[in-house]
């Protein structure tokens, strides 16, 4: 496949996302081994995770953070 055949830079900036969302849940579901983390790569996310746990204040949901990010489009 090239470039040309999939014209996906004239799809809005909500429906490429979308697109790049659905190609990576399709490469998830295919992948049999599950992806492994770097020990810098587990901390990093341990020590968000006690942020989170210490100000869950400090987080927005999902829903909020795509509303703002997809604001004024159709």
């Amino acid at each position: 496949m090239n470039a040309s055949t999939v014209n996906y830079r004239s799809l809005p900036l909500s429906e490429r996302i979308e697109l790049v969302e659905d190609i990576w849940d399709s490469i998830a579901a295919e992948t049999a081994t599950p992806v492994r983390l770097s020990p810098e790569q587990r901390a990093e996310l341990h020590r968000r995770l006690a942020a989170h746990r210490a100000d869950p204040s400090s987080s927005l949901p999902w829903e909020q953070v795509r509303a703002t990010l997809f604001k004024g489009q159709p």
